[in-house]
């Protein structure tokens, strides 16, 4: 079953921010930087310090959050800084959704449902603007 939750992009201080809303709202928070991660040489060393993945869960309340990783090819600015994060369990639910939101093929930032080291991942904003990034286990 497909389940969302707010997703937030920083520009460096996403673990300060993260334990910032952990010190308020409780929970478990979990904080992994690129350089810990299987995804460490598919980036420069200068990004190994940035979280690549920040998930904070207290009860119904949780929010995931990355630092911007896109820079300078595709800089943060207020707007494109939150994004839906839907999670799926297989390849086949994510991809129906996915299908159904994108607007089409000529988006900037699409990219299709891929697999990477932690699993399946594609985003993209759709017609309205808004970004949507998907995320499930490696397709079967």
């Amino acid at each position: 079953m497909l389940h969302t939750t707010p997703f937030l992009l920083f520009d460096g201080n996403c673990a300060e921010a993260m334990t910032f809303y952990h010190e308020c709202i409780g929970g478990d928070l979990t904080l992994t930087k690129l350089g810990d991660s299987s995804m460490k040489d598919m980036l420069p060393p200068e990004k190994h310090d940035r979280i690549i993945n920040a998930h904070l869960k207290n009860g119904d309340i949780e929010i995931s959050a990355t630092d911007w990783m896109a820079s300078p090819e595709f800089d943060p600015i207020p707007g494109n800084t939150f994004a839906i994060f839907v999670i799926g369990k297989t390849y086949n639910e994510l991809k129906i959704v996915f299908d159904k939101l994108k607007d089409g093929d000529n988006n900037e930032r699409l990219q299709e449902l891929h697999e990477l080291p932690f699993g399946m991942y594609g985003q993209f904003y759709d017609k309205f603007g808004i970004q949507w990034i998907f995320k499930g286990e490696k397709k079967e």
